[in-house]
């Protein structure tokens, strides 16, 4: 998938169409219902998604002003938020989605080409503006996935998933806490190391399905370990 946040732009649009989609089958007792994440009813993660649009939209405004503005005002307000929005009539959620979704690319339209080379504050850690299309993507197909209402990562892109999968696994080689392992996708013609490949379980499966199960979205059992044995356990992923 490409980097470039312009030619993301359009894969963000249609994410967001998806999620719209099924945010608008969800009446108020769905919306009630759990999510994937704990203490999260569905209504928390609509909030929360939102919200973090009109959070990529401070960062990009920081980009392109040059003036420091952060994503949240604090992570006590962006808990607040959040959970004032869970439990809204889903014509609000929708709404808020609608809205929140314009804003974003209304500030993505705004950007000057050498505004995308500007280091914003994330919460996360210090980024480059052209990263921010890419995060967003990423936080609506992960938790389009927590709203458990039928959206699975076979139905990711597979652009999508397969950078995905590279980020992750990337991230999770740096860290010492990771069992050693060789991640095997798309039959056998890719794999990515991660820690010493001698003796290291290989762990094979679509690329949708090894990314979801290292960022914690379930999935072991759809995947494959050599020799046999218990799928490992990777650490959380943050």
């Amino acid at each position: 998938m490409t980097t470039d946040p312009l030619l993301l732009t359009g894969e963000v649009q249609a994410s967001t169409a998806r999620l719209l989609g099924t945010a608008a089958v969800l009446d108020e007792v769905g919306l009630a219902a759990a999510s994937l994440l704990p203490g999260w009813s569905r209504g928390h993660v609509l909030a929360h998604l939102a919200r973090n649009a009109d959070g990529f939209v401070n960062l990009l405004t920081a980009a392109r002003t040059g003036e420091p503005r952060p994503m949240y005002a604090s992570p006590a307000t962006r808990s607040g938020d959040i959970e004032a929005g869970a439990a809204r009539t889903a014509d609000a959620h929708l709404d808020d989605l609608r809205r929140s979704a314009d804003r974003f690319g209304e500030a993505v339209a705004a950007m000057p080409a050498e505004a995308w080379t500007a280091t914003v504050a994330t919460p996360g850690g210090p980024r480059v503006a052209a990263e921010l299309v890419w995060c967003r993507l990423r936080e609506l197909e992960v938790h389009h996935l927590d709203l458990a209402a039928g959206h699975r990562p076979a139905d990711w892109p597979e652009g999508f998933a397969h950078r995905l999968l590279h980020e992750v696994a990337t991230d999770l080689a740096n860290r010492p806490d990771v069992p050693a392992m060789v991640l095997r996708f798309d039959g056998t013609r890719h794999e990515l190391v991660i820690g010493a490949r001698d003796g290291a379980p290989v762990v094979a499966g679509p690329a949708p399905d090894l990314a979801a199960w290292l960022i914690g979205r379930g999935g072991a059992d759809l995947l494959t370990v050599t020799p046999e044995g218990p799928v490992p356990n990777p650490p959380e992923w943050m």
